[in-house]
């Protein structure tokens, strides 16, 4: 009978033990986001990569996004590129950087000269309060960036 007793409190101990790993591992999992965000740094040196030292000028890029962001998981982004999009001179790609999320590039969209419009909308996940950066290749080479900040709240409580 004492060995079973025995026995049991083993499996309590290590039943407790797993818990507790559990509970740290949910922990560090819910804060891992805010302490590995990019830094504004990040995002320069990630649209270097793409475009090394080459000029970008402020406009044509307009980004539509809600000042404040209730939920961070999903927040609706819209771009647009004033581009006459013809054969000859179009919007080629729009990079999307988050300066304050794990991984600075958010998403990168394409576009032709069969495009109506230089247009896209998605939702994306953002860790923390950041200003939101896309840039603008055309098919002359041309670079134009457009950013917005957005106030992401915990709940809606203004976090």
């Amino acid at each position: 009978m004492e060995q079973g007793a025995r026995s049991a409190g083993r499996r309590d101990a290590s039943r407790r033990r797993v818990l507790a790993v559990g509970a740290l591992g949910g922990i560090v999992a819910a804060l891992a986001p805010r302490l590995a965000a990019a830094k504004p740094e990040d995002v320069a040196a990630a649209i270097k990569k793409l475009y090394g030292d080459k000029a970008i000028a402020a406009g044509k890029v307009k980004l539509e996004m809600p000042q404040i962001a209730e939920n961070g998981n999903v927040v609706p982004m819209t771009v647009t590129v004033d581009s006459p999009m013809t054969d000859d001179d179009y919007v080629k790609a729009v990079h999307v950087f988050a300066e304050g999320n794990p991984i600075p590039a958010v998403a990168t969209f394409y576009f032709t000269p069969a495009c109506a419009k230089a247009v896209c909308s998605t939702r994306i996940r953002m860790a923390a309060t950041q200003n939101v950066v896309a840039v603008a290749e055309t098919s002359k080479g041309e670079l134009f960036t457009g950013k917005t900040e957005v106030k992401v709240t915990i709940g809606g409580c203004g976090g």
